[in-house]
């Protein structure tokens, strides 16, 4: 999965019953989780950009 230049590594939770998602290739340790692939899809998409609005803050 990839959004805005991130890409997402994605596993299947049995124990959630949901998908579970890290975005890869950066320092920080963000996740990010949905019921469906839609779901997943919206919330990784609103982490990259929330991890891109975190980092402009800091800068």
């Amino acid at each position: 999965m990839m959004y805005n230049g991130y890409a997402a590594r994605v596993k299947y939770s049995e124990e959630d019953q949901c998908f579970v998602g890290h975005i890869t290739e950066i320092r920080d340790v963000i996740g990010f989780h949905g019921e469906s692939v839609a779901e997943l899809r919206a919330a990784f998409e609103e982490a990259v950009d929330d991890y891109l609005e975190t980092c402009k803050k800091l800068a």
